[in-house]
């Protein structure tokens, strides 16, 4: 996994808590003591968080700071099961074409 994807995904459940808890950027901002334009870059991928305030924003979420670099941690359930309804479209399809060509390599013999 690449910075840039870490930080996706670290910005997309930071959002994702703080509207799931009705909250404004102003006003998770003031709990953890940061300026609303820093946590507006955190949510954007453009900046880091510290460890510091990692665990801090965990606290007032609610959630344990592991979750928050989990790529489905915090998806609603309906997310989540479109995910594994396409994952598993996705590996029938590839099961199929495997099939496939093993019968067109066993035919070639």
């Amino acid at each position: 996994m690449e910075e840039l994807e870490l930080r996706g995904i670290l910005g997309n459940n930071i959002k994702r808590c703080r509207l799931k808890n009705k909250m404004s950027q102003l006003a998770l901002a003031e709990k953890l003591n940061i300026s609303t334009n820093f946590l507006s870059d955190i949510e954007r991928c453009k900046a880091w968080i510290s460890p510091t305030t990692l665990v801090k924003l965990a606290s007032v979420l609610e959630i344990e700071p592991y979750e928050l670099f989990k790529a489905d941690a915090l998806l609603p359930e309906k997310e989540k099961s479109v995910l594994r309804r396409y994952a598993d479209e996705n590996l029938k399809a590839v099961l199929s074409l495997v099939n496939r060509l093993q019968a067109i390599q066993g035919g070639e013999r």
